[in-house]
């Protein structure tokens, strides 16, 4: 159990997945999930790796997803918790899933709504971890204080990103093996396309 001095934080250290799929189970159990997975686990590259990552939401300190919502649907918790779309609002454009950088909501068509990775709210708010983080077996979702984190795990823990143009700071840190290269470039090793700059505007320096 944490109490509300202990300040835990939520990580994800990829590298350590071995896409059991506990958490994708677990995550239907949660209370506030109506019986559905709310995880994405992700295959690397499955011609050449059976490599897997979870992905949760990381909920950005300033969302997206909720600057996207033209019923005013998607509400942040003092805490920081990027929380699904209030159903009476809820409209069902999908522009939330669209505009994330993270590819993290789901549109759910059997509940006109959009839905997303809460943090379990009705588990944490009472000090209790994530489900997720309280049945993975490799601790690729992990949640517990920075201090635990620094005397049992190796890395450092991150929350910056780069997308392009965009910068996203977030509440769930993710693990790297050195941060003096700065927020993580998501798309350092992106191949330019014509549709980054498609009336060729930033080469022309128009």
């Amino acid at each position: 159990m944490y109490g509300t001095n202990d300040r835990p934080v939520f990580v994800i250290d990829q590298s350590r997945c071995i896409g059991c799929e506990a958490c994708v189970q677990s995550c239907m159990e949660c209370g506030t999930h109506r019986g559905q997975s709310l995880i994405h686990l992700e295959t690397i590259d499955r011609a050449t790796t059976t490599q897997t990552a979870p992905q949760v939401c990381m909920h950005c300190e300033d969302p997206t997803c909720a600057q996207v919502c033209p019923a005013d649907a998607i509400k942040q918790t003092e805490g920081g918790v990027v929380q699904s779309a209030l159903k009476p609002r809820c409209i069902g454009c999908s522009n939330c899933v669209i505009a994330c950088p993270f590819g993290v909501p789901k549109y759910m068509a059997e509940l006109d709504q959009m839905m997303k990775c809460d943090m379990c709210t009705d588990r944490t708010s009472e000090g209790l971890k994530p489900m997720c983080a309280s049945v993975c077996p490799s601790e690729a979702l992990w949640y517990g204080t920075r201090e635990e984190f620094a005397a049992g795990r190796r890395g450092e823990l991150i929350r910056e990103f780069h997308f392009g143009r965009q910068d996203v700071r977030t509440l769930v840190y993710t693990v790297v093996d050195d941060l003096a290269p700065g927020p993580l470039d998501v798309l350092a090793d992106h191949a330019r396309s014509w549709l980054d700059d498609p009336f060729d505007l930033e080469e022309n320096g128009r």
